[in-house]
This record gives structure tokens, sequence and C-alpha cells, in this order.
């Protein structure tokens, strides 16, 4: 509920294109210097502290920031100005994002770099095997 207000927010009241079906913790933060330089595609997912930038000062710099469809921002990640995230791709926690992301693939690290390409993500960025794994941390009364 508190996700659907905020995207309306940030949709309605500062112009940032945020598709209806994104998600995001309420906790990342996206750059409401530059609010239409923000695009977030359809099931999309943003992790808690993750940073998405649209201006640099220092530069003077106002560029367009674009996640793609299916894609997955992880915790404390920062997407630097007027870069891309391909769709299905996955951004690894802590990842500085500083060149665009080609689509289906794994990027981590500071910068990030490509680890794996020619992943298949689900909705919200999530890996094939993802449900199954979860079932079984369940079953194990793990999760």
């Amino acid at each position: 509920m508190l996700v659907n207000l905020r995207r309306a927010y940030l949709s309605y009241a500062f112009g940032m294109d945020i598709h209806p079906t994104a998600e995001m913790s309420l906790s990342a933060k996206l750059d409401r210097t530059f609010p239409i330089g923000v695009h977030l595609g359809a099931r999309s997912y943003i992790a808690l502290g993750a940073v998405v930038l649209t201006h640099d000062r220092t530069r003077g710099l106002y560029a367009h920031t674009r996640i793609g469809q299916d894609c997955f921002v992880g915790a404390r990640s920062i997407l630097l100005p007027g870069v891309t995230v391909g769709d299905g791709s996955i951004v690894a926690a802590g990842s500085v994002v500083t060149r665009d992301v080609p689509r289906d693939c794994i990027v981590a690290g500071n910068p990030a770099r490509v680890i794996k390409c020619g992943i298949g993500v689900g909705a919200f960025g999530r890996l094939p095997d993802a449900d199954l794994t979860e079932s079984r941390l369940a079953a194990a009364g793990l999760a």
C-alpha cells in the first residue's frame, strides 16, 4: 500500500516515469533534482538503499537514467546519471553503475562490470530457480 502511494506521488508530483507494475523499497532514493530523468520499467524492483541519480552538480550534468523491464537493482547500489540498465538485467548489491548495462546480464562491483550474460529472469529480475530455492529454505524452517 505505501509503495503504491509512493510510486503515485513520485510519478504525479515529480513527473518521474515509473511504470505502474514497478516496485521499490521505501528506502530507495530516486533523484528529485531532475525527476523527469528517472525511468523505471515494468515489473522492475529497486531494493533498499539503492540510489538512482539523474544529475551531477560538479559537471553540470542532467541526464536520463533508465531501468528496463524485469530488472533488479540490488541494495545500496548506485546508478550514475545517464546510464541505462537493459531489460532483464540484475545489478548486484553495492554496485556502482557508471556505464550502460546490456540486456539479460548481471553486473557487480565498483565500477560495475558484467559478470554473466544471457541470463533469463522473470518479473522483478527473479532468477528461474528463485521460487524453488525459497521453497527449500521454508521447508527447512530457514525462511
